[in-house]
């Protein structure tokens, strides 16, 4: 009889951490379902469905000389059809929605020749536009938005030369609690000579933490954002030291060949 008991005994215990085992394994499925139903791909691929273009010089929506353009999938800041740069520096903004608490995340990879007549810092330059003035509040000749870069760059082939550094047009941030020197501070990132696609992602906290990730690596962070620094527009003295709580995230056309792909957002409200 006992035998027959510790029999049955052993079968309920069996089958409770049989049970247990279970609900682990649909409760992971569901986590990692959840995770990615969490992301939402705002550059489908097809065409600029949620975007809008502002080229210095231009009206708000001029695609000036089909400067940004759809490739195989890729958003792309082409200049096939340019002669020289004239500083028509870009950003192609997606408005559908603004921007507070978030995890962002793309890939980026530069291609063909720096353009005749841009700056030469721009060679291999780009950036990510984090808490973006709307583009219909741009001046006219307005090279960028008020707003924080994650400034992408790839190497030139010899020297280091990081990527997803800080910069601050019309912008203040603190580094480590003290207000950043300069206007763009490097990151610890890796140096990526080759035109090959790199993984880059943004959490953005309001204006109280901002953390820059390559290829899973957090390379820099700061905080306090607020209007601020030496390059403010005109319509924005006013606001002078008011916090970047949120805004619109864009992309940059400096006068180097570049394309974005796999643009995903994931709010952290």
């Amino acid at each position: 009889m006992k035998d027959v008991k510790s029999t049955f005994t052993s079968l309920v215990v069996l089958l409770i951490i049989f049970c247990f085992i279970i609900i682990y394994n649909n409760s992971e499925q569901v986590d990692d379902i959840k995770e990615i139903n969490d992301w939402e791909t705002i550059f489908n691929g097809e065409d600029f469905d949620g975007w809008e273009i502002k080229i210095r010089g231009e009206e708000l929506g001029n695609n000036f000389k089909n400067t940004f353009k759809v490739n195989d999938g890729s958003l792309k800041v082409s200049y096939e059809n340019y002669e020289n740069f004239d500083d028509r520096f870009g950003h192609i903004f997606y408005t559908k929605s603004k921007f507070k608490n978030y995890h962002l995340k793309l890939e980026y990879k530069f291609s063909g020749e720096h353009l005749k007549g841009a700056p030469g810092w721009s060679i291999k330059n780009s950036g990510i536009m984090l808490h973006s003035q709307h583009p219909s509040t741009m001046l006219l000749d307005q090279d960028f938005p008020v707003s924080s870069e994650v400034q992408l760059l790839g190497g030139l082939g010899t020297e280091e030369r990081s990527t997803a550094n800080m910069c601050s047009p019309g912008i203040d941030v603190d580094i480590n609690s003290e207000k950043a020197k300069y206007h763009c501070v490097n990151s610890t990132s890796n140096t990526y000579h080759n035109d090959d696609w790199v993984k880059v992602e943004v959490i953005v906290k309001s204006n109280n933490i901002v953390h820059h990730i390559v290829e899973s690596d957090t390379v820099i962070s700061y905080s306090n954002l607020r209007v601020g620094g030496d390059k403010i527009p005109e319509n924005y003295l006013s606001r002078l030291s008011e916090p970047l709580v949120d805004g619109y995230i864009s992309l940059q056309s400096e006068g180097h060949p570049v394309e974005f792909k796999n643009i995903k957002i994931k709010n952290l409200d």
